[in-house]
């Protein structure tokens, strides 16, 4: 045992682990069986949570040295709670940065050294009394997360060393405890070597982020336990074999009871093994095992037994057992013999209040969240999480990649450029131990979970022979998951690190190109998708693949959550914050924003389109019934109730329910029983079908929809004439303004303005600010990594500055048509007409037109933009709905009708950008609260519509949400069409050609003005 700590260990690359104790598995113990069958929480062990006293210092050389004696008083220091982060407890400041190192430009370093003069030490002390029940027992310590690296001292003995900021470290303390009060002090480091391995892309923190206890054991206590529950070939036949290290040996006459009982509690097997030495291995065998999956996520319980030589039960463990095979069969990944898919995401831990000390509350909304959005899998990017999320991912089905603590992605890539010259761990044999305990360390503890399928060797480490002996090592330890690792992507000499070939943001074509070319090695997306900002657009080109290619096994989003903070703004108002809100430099600003959920937990609009997309039901539908594609792997229909409903023109027609059974991976047509008379009305029908949760489950309510599918179809009948108006309109030409008057309304253009400038229903105004063409959005993120205002900003210009150069006005029998042409400065050949017809009844026909031109770049979108008074801010669409939705990302969508609120219909992406959009409109209200305003309708062809409280100028001009004016207007943008936000990368990718808006085409959209309620 090593007594004298030192402070270069915090650079020695051989240095990273001093009297830590041997890694093991995480499961529980009890005394009795009736504690153990109740997964009760643990009498034997004693929580550390809560408040510590507490010292900060920016470096080393200012930190109370001597805190950890005896006679130290900390008792004027300040308290901070553990678990925690020492950045969100008032203490230095969180920073954000992606790939470089939080250190870049500040010192001029390589690795394994770390900046003396900006490494914070935060002082932990903690007074406790041994409890009671562990009088007399050995006691121990453990610490489930520590950032970056830590000493601990007791009652003024040092204890000992640990870095990896993700796995626990676990010290005995026994020889040290005193009667009464003890001390215990710990010394936490933000940087240390173990700094340059976790270069991962999240906000630098340090401290003591999860739970630390106290825990002691019984006099024969399972200190390791290895369950192997294994199947044939035929998968119909289990074997649990369950390899036992005891703490120390057993005395003769020992043995170990194991009962293995079902989820009824009943009783499947069980067996009794007398104890000789430490270790202990047993089998048993169980015929047509029920098999775990995440469709059917089948749990066993195994209870093992310490029974001394005088037949007395000193300790049970309980442990969860998953029977299932997860093996590569004919280059396909196959589980229980299926092939599967993984419709996944890249889960950080995060909360916006703190960070990731995140509580079990919040896995259990988390895994809930996922089941009820139809993601099956989670990669654990890029360190393994809680032990409690693997515990709800066993019991509710998650696929999981289990990705150790490593990722040096600065070492070796710098502003995109691939340069490994000083990359770590590459092929440098000093940093192989410390690397190799983090894979260890991750595999000992989680071993026994059934739901990891999958040991990931880190993140964006590049390649070498370091991290190739990390997967012979996990080879070496389990055959029954496969390794996954990227980075041989980079550097093909070290192929075999990983099972699977395993990319990042290729976009479809190229993963095409790679199953289409005779390929190696199964493929996945380990991370796709860069959800970041107003995003997701195309994912539909990737889920295509899953049936197109065997090979071709599904993604990971990249990411499951915003990873924003709370902060206030000057004026004391809370906001959530992205890197450089807190004065954090360097960093990469809005880049953490990546989430299909907020950080506070509400999901995005975005989440629409995920679900949609990952459902396994695939429901077609059309005029008369709907196909079922039940492609589930394993499951049938027989716990949801299909529903189908009959829509006229967005109202309800009728709606029936039937339960129907369709076996996994197969087909079944089921005819619509509608009535006669169903069906009586000319116009747009629509269908929708959906299959709902019959009973209440651990995940969702009774009724939770888990797939839709959609028909739209149109009943024509005989045309008839419509009838003709008495009503006359009243025509006022003036010298600047042409007036159009009817029974309760006014219109007026203004040939100096060049627009319609003021529509009055019952002596109302509705017009606040006049019509003119838009033909740009607000920037979305993606569109600041394409550089769109670089490659279209003459757009902006045309929005900003046109001229009214003709305006034609003719009159006939029933209406008045008033015609703008405008020119822009952009180029000559362009312009762009807009028509308005005035009819007897107050509406207002609208017509716009562009005649395209070369030699222009892609239009972000084509519209006419107005305001009202804010007012008039209740919307109600029959749209696609019900969240926002564009020509790329409306898969998930539905035609229906949907009310919101002009506020509520901006999205909380946390950069302000375009947000709010309704492709295939046919009509939107926009209200005030007592019904009254105006409708867009389409004429003919649906449009796309936007109804928010800013103009896209005064979003693009605001980095938070905060810095947006008062709310003074709603801007109705009714466009024929904006280009879709793309997503398959947010740092240069393109929309994909189909929903880009060529400059060099005419188009032209019609819509409908009037009154609504008035």
């Amino acid at each position: 045992m090593r007594t004298n700590p030192d402070l270069n260990w915090l650079t020695d690359v051989n240095t990273f682990a001093v009297n830590r104790l041997p890694a093991h598995s995480s499961h529980v113990y009890y005394k009795t069986v009736e504690e153990a069958k109740g997964f009760l929480p643990m009498a034997m062990r004693k929580s550390l949570n809560g408040n510590w006293k507490f010292h900060y210092a920016i470096n080393p050389s200012t930190r109370p040295e001597s805190f950890y004696h005896v006679d130290f008083d900390c008792d004027s220091w300040d308290d901070i709670k553990v678990p925690g982060h020492i950045q969100l407890q008032g203490y230095g400041k969180p920073q954000y940065v992606n790939t470089m190192y939080p250190w870049d430009g500040i010192n001029d370093i390589r690795p394994p050294v770390i900046p003396m003069d900006k490494n914070p030490v935060g002082s932990y002390v903690k007074n406790f009394h041994v409890p009671d029940n562990m009088q007399g027992n050995p006691v121990f310590i453990s610490f489930q997360g520590v950032e970056s690296a830590f000493y601990v001292w007791l009652n003024g003995h040092f204890i000992g060393y640990s870095e990896d900021s993700f796995t626990p470290a676990e010290f005995e303390l026994t020889p040290f405890l005193q009667q009464g009060e003890n001390k215990l002090a710990i010394e936490v480091y933000q940087r240390s070597t173990g700094s340059w391995l976790e270069d991962q892309d999240f906000w630098r923190f340090s401290g003591i982020f999860r739970e630390v206890y106290l825990y002691t054991v019984p006099k024969m206590h399972v200190y390791d336990a290895y369950v192997h529950a294994e199947l044939d070939e035929t998968y119909t036949k289990g074997t649990l074999k369950v390899d036992l290290q005891l703490s120390s040996p057993a005395a003769i006459g020992s043995k170990v009871l194991v009962e293995l009982v079902d989820k009824d509690g009943d009783l499947v097997e069980s067996t009794s093994v007398d104890l000789n030495g430490e270790t202990q291995t047993f089998t048993l065998n169980v015929d047509r095992p029920k098999l775990w999956s995440a469709e059917t996520p089948y749990l066993y319980k195994l209870f093992i037994q310490l029974i001394d030589e005088n037949e007395e039960i000193v300790e049970v463990v309980p442990q969860k057992i998953g029977f299932r095979r997860f093996e590569l069969v004919d280059k396909v990944m196959k589980l229980n013999g299926e092939r599967i898919v993984f419709k996944g995401v890249n889960r950080h831990e995060f909360h916006h209040r703190t960070g990731r000390a995140i509580s079990k509350e919040d896995m259990l909304w988390d895994i809930k969240t996922l089941k009820q959005n139809n993601i099956n899998a989670v990669r654990t990017s890029h360190y393994p999480n809680q032990s409690y999320w693997y515990e709800l991912c066993d019991e509710y089905g998650i696929y999981v990649i289990d990705e150790m603590n490593l990722e040096t992605h600065g070492t070796w890539q710098k502003m995109g450029a691939v340069e490994p010259s000083w990359n770590i761990p590459g092929n440098k044999p000093e940093w192989q131990d410390i690397v190799l305990d983090r894979a260890k360390s991750m595999f000992e503890r989680d071993k026994n979970h059934p739901s990891i399928l999958i040991w990931s060797c880190g993140n964006e480490s590049y390649a070498g022979e370091v991290i190739l002996n990390v997967t012979k090592y996990f080879k070496s330890v389990d055959s029954s998951r496969l390794v996954h690792y990227e980075g041989v992507f980079y550097d093909r000499t070290y192929n075999d690190t990983s099972d699977m070939e395993s990319r990042m943001y290729a976009k479809p074509a190229d993963i095409e190109e790679y199953l289409t070319n005779n390929p190696e090695k199964p493929y996945i997306s380990c991370e796709y998708m860069h959800a970041m900002g107003n995003s997701l657009g195309g994912m539909n080109y990737y889920t295509e693949l899953e049936d197109k290619y065997p090979m071709y096994q599904g993604g990971f989003i990249w990411d499951y959550m915003d990873q924003s903070l709370v902060q206030k703004d000057r004026y004391g108002n809370e906001f959530l914050a992205y890197g450089g809100d807190f004065g954090d430099r360097p960093t990469d600003y809005g880049f953490c924003t990546n989430g299909i959920v907020y950080a506070d937990r509400k999901l995005s609009p975005k989440m629409q389109e995920v679900k949609y997309l990952y459902q396994n039901m695939k429901l077609e539908a059309d005029e008369t019934g709907v196909t079922i594609k039940n492609k589930n792997v394993f499951k049938d229909t027989s716990d949801y109730l299909l529903t189908y409903t009959l829509f006229h023109e967005g109202e309800k027609v009728c709606e029936k329910s039937v339960e129907v059974n369709v076996a996994a991976q197969s087909d079944q047509r089921l005819d619509f029983d509608w009535s006669r008379d169903s069906m009586i009305k000319t116009g747009e029908y629509y269908v929708q079908v959906a299959f709902l949760l019959k009973e209440k489950t651990i995940w969702a309510e009774a009724g939770h929809e888990v797939a839709f599918g959609q028909f739209v179809f149109e009943k024509k009948g005989d045309d008839t004439l419509p009838t003709r108006s008495e009503e006359k309109v009243r025509l006022v030409e003036g010298d600047v303004n042409i007036g159009v008057h009817g029974r309760d309304f006014s219109i007026i253009f203004s040939k100096q303005v060049g627009s319609l400038v003021s529509i009055t229903y019952s002596g109302k105004e509705m017009i606040a600010f006049p019509p003119a063409p838009l033909f740009w959005r607000a920037t979305t993120d993606n569109d600041r990594g394409y550089a769109q205002a670089f490659v279209s900003g003459c757009w902006l210009s045309a929005s900003m500055a046109r001229r009214c150069t003709n305006v034609e006005l003719s009159t006939h029998e029933n209406n008045v048509v008033v015609a703008f042409t405008y020119k822009f400065s952009i180029h000559a050949d362009i312009d762009v007409n807009t028509i308005y017809t005035v009819y007897p009844n107050g509406s207002i026909h609208v017509k716009s037109s562009y005649k395209g031109a070369e030699g222009l770049p892609q239009m972000p979108i084509f519209a006419l933009s107005f305001k009202v008074p804010a007012n008039y801010n209740q919307l109600e669409w029959y749209a696609m709905g019900p969240e926002e939705n564009y020509s790329d990302r409306a898969q998930g969508a539905r035609l229906g009708v949907f009310k919101n609120t002009v506020k509520d219909n901006m999205a909380a992406y946390l950069n302000p950008q375009e947000s709010g959009n309704r492709t295939g409109v046919r009509r939107v209200r926009v209200t005030n609260e007592g019904g009254e305003g105006l409708m867009i309708a389409a004429k003919g062809t649906p449009i796309e519509c936007n109804v928010s409280p800013y103009t896209a100028l005064e979003l693009e001009n605001a980095q938070h949400h905060h810095e947006l004016p008062n709310v003074h207007y709603s801007v109705i943008t009714v466009a024929g069409k904006q280009m879709g936000v793309g997503g398959d990368d947010s740092w240069g990718a393109p929309v994909h050609e189909e929903h880009v808006i060529k400059a060099n085409r005419d188009m032209a959209f019609e819509f409908v003005i009037q009154r609504e309620g008035i």
